[in-house]
């Protein structure tokens, strides 16, 4: 039975390790379902822990699915939980922003969301 336990306990211990190994979007800018009139020029993203640089990116589309960033997306090189990417010119109307990571413990995070800009 002590053998039992010490199993459970040694895999509950591992496990909870490798999950929280996975990155997670904390915040944004424009926030996850903001609606603003204030027009950005860039959408930036941050998350609890550093991710790597490899299989990185993030997009923005707008309502019709095409691509209103500058396909710049990157980490910045003195916070490696802090991505970007800058805008094309864009109009009022719902964006959304797609985001791919490899999170420290060498998995790929994806995500999305959306915000709105008003008139």
């Amino acid at each position: 039975m002590k053998k039992i336990l010490f199993l459970l306990l040694t895999a509950g211990i591992t496990w909870s390790q490798w999950v929280s190994a996975h990155a997670i979007m904390v915040k944004s800018s424009p926030a996850k379902d903001e609606s603003t009139n204030t027009i950005p020029t860039r959408v930036d993203v941050w998350f609890d822990a550093g991710v790597g640089p490899k299989y990185t990116s993030l997009a923005v589309v707008n309502s019709k699915g095409e691509r209103v960033d500058n396909k710049d997306g990157e980490l910045e090189s003195r916070d490696k939980s802090h991505l970007s990417a800058t805008l094309k010119p864009i109009t009022p109307g719902r964006y959304g922003v797609r985001y791919r990571v490899q999170s420290e413990d060498g998995h790929i995070v994806t995500g999305k969301f959306f915000f709105e800009i008003t008139e």
